[in-house]
């Protein structure tokens, strides 16, 4: 895994512009950045990164399976009981899934640590599956890249088979987002594109604009009926919302599925590390609530485990709440000194994880964050942020890839 300096493609801004990549600057600074790209071996790749995404998700689906049979997972996920059973029968009724991204930490050599999964609302996808695509193809056909070169990235192709496998033919699919933001509008514009290449149809609606039938059905501002919905709305927000009570009565079909709420939470962590303790690929991580009780010796059927990763929490750790987004509450602890703390604090009402630390490598002066792209079951992608603070954040950059050797 290397960092090398690039020349940038000729009028690449406008061309982001003429394909709709109006956010490829944010905050006076560029948030698509081809000034140098990672350059990553094959065997990287599949046996770091592939291989264990793939592997890691099916330990997810096993969490899921572990959570909605279980009250107390269910109450440590904060999952507002009035939707257990929604959660619950959307898994047991086997409701597909689309899509997600691991965060991982990696420097090129020994097993790649998962951070955390967006498994509900990720972003970042247009990004990684098509403007990162293009950039390649243009620059190997430049010369910029040698012939032999290749992308780990084929993310759009596997969600149309994606889409063509959990949809009926002709299928209707309404998708659904912020209007006002550009980034979540092109997420969801990548995800119809794709849909649309699958033979769906595809409708994009204001997520502010879905009402209500008199029969109690989903429908847009036009007045159709919304069959099945692609939301890019987090679960742990829809359960709280006043429109909640709606959900399960309206029959909609959900992508992603209620059951996601148990994967888009950063407790997933915890319960990941006690299902499959010591697993190359995870960190030894714990609810705070229960690393405290440990403490006062107050009974918790987690102690064992706290005591025995005690030293590695000792060297350093993060404290992230449950629920968060773009690096949001998130606090750096290194021999038991805060070391960084994310600017954003308005997450930190709710519970916390507390996760053994795995550093992010440093090139340049930026860290690198690793997004393993899964779609349905499988790993098929990998997309990179950079930041040049320790905490990944909003405005990291994002850095295009390529693979030689």
């Amino acid at each position: 895994m290397q960092k090398i300096p690039l020349a940038e493609r000729p009028g690449w801004r406008e061309r982001a512009a003429e394909l709709g990549f109006t956010f490829a600057d944010m905050g006076g600074e560029p948030y698509w950045d081809e000034t140098s790209a990672y350059r990553f071996t094959l065997s990287q790749i599949e046996d770091d990164i592939e291989d264990p995404s793939t592997e890691l998700h099916g330990m997810c689906r096993e969490a899921v399976a572990h959570a909605v049979g279980s009250e107390e997972w269910l109450t440590r996920l904060e999952i507002p009981r009035a939707h257990w059973d929604f959660v619950e029968r959307a898994w047991s009724n086997g409701e597909p899934e689309l899509y997600g991204r691991f965060d991982l930490a990696y420097d090129g050599s020994g097993p790649a640590k998962l951070l955390e999964y967006n498994a509900d609302t990720p972003t970042s996808l247009y990004e990684s599956a098509s403007f990162q695509w293009l950039w390649f193809e243009e620059s190997r056909d430049a010369g910029a890249l040698g012939p032999g070169t290749d992308q780990f990235n084929r993310i759009h192709e596997a969600l149309a088979e994606r889409w063509a496998a959990i949809c009926a033919p002709g299928e209707h699919v309404h998708f659904a987002a912020d209007k006002d933001n550009p980034e979540d509008y092109a997420t969801v514009e990548a995800l119809a594109w794709a849909a649309r290449e699958a033979g769906l149809g595809a409708h994009f609606t204001a997520l502010s604009d879905i009402g209500l039938t008199d029969e109690g059905q989903l429908a847009d501002d036009q007045d159709r009926v919304i069959g099945t919905l692609f939301k890019l709305y987090p679960w742990e927000d829809m359960l709280r919302d006043e429109f909640a009570p709606n959900l399960q009565l309206s029959q909609t079909r959900f992508i992603e599925p209620p059951w996601k709420a148990v994967l888009s939470n950063k407790g997933l962590l915890p319960l990941l590390w006690h299902l499959f303790p010591d697993h190359p690929n995870l960190l030894p991580a714990f609810f705070q609530a229960d690393i405290e009780a440990a403490r006062r010796g107050d009974a918790t059927p987690f102690a064992d485990a706290i005591a025995a990763a005690g030293p590695v929490l000792a060297r350093g750790h993060v404290v992230k709440p449950i629920f968060s987004r773009e690096g949001a509450g998130v606090v750096m602890v290194e021999g038991g000194r805060e070391t960084a703390r994310a600017p954003d604090d308005s997450y930190s009402h709710h519970p916390q994880v507390v996760q053994a630390l795995a550093l992010l490598p440093a090139f340049d002066g930026f860290h690198p964050v690793l997004g393993a792209w899964i779609v349905g079951e499988d790993c098929v992608g990998l997309g990179l942020r950079e930041d040049r603070a320790r905490i990944t954040h909003n405005l990291s950059r994002f850095k295009p890839h390529f693979i030689e050797g």
